[in-house]
């Protein structure tokens, strides 16, 4: 992976199903979730924890970045986490975090089995999966509790029968923003909707929630179902038109500066240090935006 990449789809994949792994590179998703956890029943963990290192070389072999999505609690999670450490692995997804002391230890078991596999030190990074409200207030802990940290992002479902409320926008957009700005502060990515990450039937609304969730400041989120993918590539790309405005907002300001001036006129409006602030962001995640595979037939 590269450092300034951002994954704006992630699609979940069973471990254990041969045919979807077989076919997850050609889905058109930045990454693929090699899921051991909620997409694989009790009784097919072992087999799927098996398989997970054949298929995350099968998928990364195609240019696919690959994660893993492990167990909670620790004793199976640490199985989890020794099967999937390797090259074709670029990340672990921690589900159901609540407090830094559990990211602190995966870490120090990933530091561990990347040295004993001749991986670069810090190959491996982590996304925390936020699933209940007594997590809230340790957002800030979990977000800085490791240089691996490479993002948050909140588990809807979860999360919203731990607080007793429906997983609707009105009610998940605070939590959202919360995780959202834990990773703000820690300069790590924010990921994520306000929504169910199981409406995948109704496109249109789908699409009107990752508009929003890009206005919040999401870049990217995870999806588990195809047909998410390419409305999430598109929300959380911007636009040639936002690139454009980007760019000429920028050129505006950075005019008035050789002028003496600390702001400026850009389509009739007003143009500041923080409107550079937002139109660089634009442009970096334009950058970092990875290239869409074409689904194959």
């Amino acid at each position: 992976m590269r450092d300034d990449s951002i994954w704006r789809s992630m699609l979940f994949v069973p471990a254990h199903v041969a045919r979807f792994v077989e076919r997850a590179h050609a889905r058109g998703a930045d990454a693929c979730i090699l899921d051991l956890e909620d997409g694989v029943p009790l009784a097919q963990k072992a087999s799927a924890r098996e398989a997970v290192a054949a298929a995350a070389t099968t998928i990364a072999g195609h240019g696919t970045p690959v994660l893993v999505r492990v167990n909670q609690p620790w004793e199976l999670a640490a199985a989890d986490i020794d099967a999937a450490i390797s090259t074709g692995v670029s990340a672990l997804v921690l589900p159901k975090v609540n407090d830094a002391a559990t990211v602190h230890a995966v870490a120090e078991r990933i530091d561990a089995l990347e040295a004993q596999r001749g991986l670069r030190a810090g190959h491996t990074r982590l996304i925390a999966l936020i699933e209940d409200v007594q997590a809230l207030p340790a957002l800030d802990a979990i977000a800085q509790s490791t240089p691996r940290m490479l993002g948050m992002i909140l588990g809807p479902e979860d999360f919203s029968a731990s607080a007793g409320m429906l997983p609707v926008p009105e009610a998940l957009t605070l939590p959202n923003q919360m995780v959202l700005f834990a990773c703000r502060r820690a300069g790590i990515l924010p990921f994520g909707f306000p929504g169910s990450i199981a409406d995948f039937g109704d496109a249109k609304a789908f699409a009107q929630t990752i508009r929003l969730a890009s206005r919040l400041g999401f870049v990217g989120a995870f999806c588990i179902h195809p047909a998410q993918v390419p409305v999430l590539n598109a929300g959380f790309s911007p636009s040639a038109d936002d690139v454009a405005h980007a760019r000429g907002a920028i050129a505006a300001f950075e005019a008035a500066e050789q002028e003496g001036r600390g702001a400026a006129e850009y389509r009739s409006k007003m143009v500041d240090l923080p409107v550079v602030v937002r139109a660089r962001e634009t442009l970096r995640r334009a950058n970092a935006s990875l290239p869409t595979q074409q689904e194959t037939t």
